[in-house]
């Protein structure tokens, strides 16, 4: 514990890596902060929004928080899978994808990955520009603007400063939260609420619905934030601790605005904000409560940008054939991502809630298949044995275009149409099945089972271990690793 102390201490504030592997004497930090950080990113006004669709789309509340709680387990799983990942790799989240579509074929799923963050960092930050202008007492856009800049600002910091304001985010979230629900229940008959018990199916999947497709979401990146931590972690409890904070953060989140939602008459779709901090109080307590979400909010957001960043140079460094991204590039993509999300944010202030509930449910169809293709085969087909400096070379052993795996990503993808109901798009069998989207469910369990199948027979040769870069300023380095990846 001394030794990761004084590596973390030794680190400078701006992270100098970004999408190479990270070396065993760079290693640092506990298991706990990967609980803070996730908990923090969920104990935050856009989660409250989504449990609160719950109700506001049809749901009471006892069936709503049971479906609400079944959605986090399942999607929390899944999450927390790929987050174990990150020790054992040292590797951000979708680099790992080209062993299973190839060094090109991986821009596939990461592109329209990088499309659903810039939506999940656009309509964060709608939210953050309603409390931000409530808190200075200017307009919505100039708080989008001012938390946009924020934004900026962390993520090019980078892991270490990322994972210190998850911590912070997560000690003044629980205290907002408490607060809360502690004038929440002052003000409401929650028994009474929670008396009302209209079961219907498609109001209860859609409450399950909602809060996988929130997990399930994090999956893409959630290793970029577990691959500091060293190697000899246990990925039992790293699954552990990045599941729990994120499901506990998720569900706390949820029932708040579960709740808050039930109780509303009506007036909480359109004010979120206002109502949530209107529960607190007026004057300085308000203050308060708005500064709090809009810091909630800095977590999650920055890890969207952050994630859209590694995505757009794993893209870039595999038709580039190295993993190299310079200071600067970092700051120019990240004022590219950034600036991109303000303006969906700016252009779409006005309609945000009925256009979230759409795109949250949408964009499962075309990522859900990939987190099946990349557990599948990391857990069941190589069991961890990756050869992690053939990432960096097309003519490897991943090639350039995996067939197999983008043919079964192609499929899960298209199998998912026929279920899949938002305002974007409604399959033809969503009216069988009573009005309810089971896409997320489809594109899960067909995509796995179909890969661990023709992976079995076709997959390519596998290495007997994990195979990792040589590190040159490790003096327990294996002088069999030779790679390719190189520190910037």
């Amino acid at each position: 514990m001394a030794v990761t102390s004084t590596r973390a201490s030794s680190k400078p504030l701006i992270e100098k890596r970004s999408i190479d592997y990270i070396p065993e004497t760079e290693r640092h930090g506990r298991l706990l902060s990967q609980f803070t950080l996730w908990m923090g990113a969920n104990l935050q006004i856009t989660a409250i929004v989504t449990g609160a669709l719950a109700v506001v789309l049809g749901g009471d509340v006892f069936w709503s928080l049971i479906g609400l709680l079944i959605g986090q387990l399942l999607g929390g799983g899944v999450m927390a899978l790929h987050a174990a990942q990150g020790p054992k790799l040292g590797l951000p989240q979708m680099i790992s994808s080209r062993v299973q579509f190839g060094v090109y074929g991986a821009a596939i799923p990461i592109v329209l990955v990088c499309l659903m963050y810039l939506g999940f960092t656009a309509t964060g930050t709608v939210l953050s520009g309603q409390a931000l202008g409530q808190l200075f007492g200017v307009s919505d856009s100039v708080g989008i603007l001012i938390f946009a800049s924020v934004i900026v600002l962390v993520t090019v910091l980078g892991y270490r400063v990322i994972h210190f304001i998850g911590r912070v985010a997560s000690i003044i979230g629980v205290i907002a939260f408490v607060y809360l629900f502690a004038r929440l229940m002052s003000q409401t008959d929650v028994g009474a609420l929670l008396q009302i018990r209209h079961f219907s199916w498609s109001s209860f999947l859609l409450a399950v619905s909602l809060a996988a497709s929130w997990q399930i979401a994090f999956g893409p990146y959630v290793a970029d934030y577990s691959r500091y931590l060293p190697s000899k972690t246990s990925s039992v409890k790293t699954f552990f601790a990045a599941g729990a904070g994120s499901v506990i953060g998720a569900q706390v989140a949820m029932i708040l605005g579960v709740f808050a939602a039930a109780s509303a008459n009506g007036q909480f779709a359109g004010h979120e904000v206002a109502y949530i901090v209107g529960l607190g109080g007026t004057g300085a307590t308000a203050a308060l409560l708005y500064f709090s979400i809009a810091f909630g909010k800095v977590t999650i957001s920055t890890l969207n940008s952050y994630g859209s960043f590694m995505c757009i140079a794993t893209i870039i460094s595999g038709f580039r054939g190295h993993l190299n991204v310079t200071r600067l590039q970092r700051l120019v993509f990240v004022l590219v991502i950034v600036g991109a999300a303000t303006l969906i944010a700016l252009l779409g202030q006005h309609s945000f809630l009925g256009a979230f509930k759409s795109f949250i449910l949408f964009l499962l169809a075309f990522f859900t298949p990939w987190s099946a293709i990349n557990l599948v085969d990391y857990y069941c087909i190589t069991r961890e044995r990756y050869d992690v400096p053939a990432l960096a070379d097309p003519d490897g052993r991943y090639g350039r275009w995996n067939v197999l795996g983008l043919s079964v990503y192609v499929f899960g993808v298209l199998v998912q149409l026929p279920f899949i109901a938002t305002k974007f798009y409604t399959g033809p069998l969503v009216e069988a099945m009573g009005g309810v989207d089971i896409s997320w469910i489809i594109g899960l369990v067909v995509p796995a089972a179909l890969y661990y199948v023709v992976a079995k027979k076709w997959h390519s040769a596998v290495p007997d271990q994990l195979i990792l870069p040589f590190e040159q300023d490790t003096v327990d380095a294996q002088p069999s690793r030779a790679g390719r990846i190189q520190a910037v």
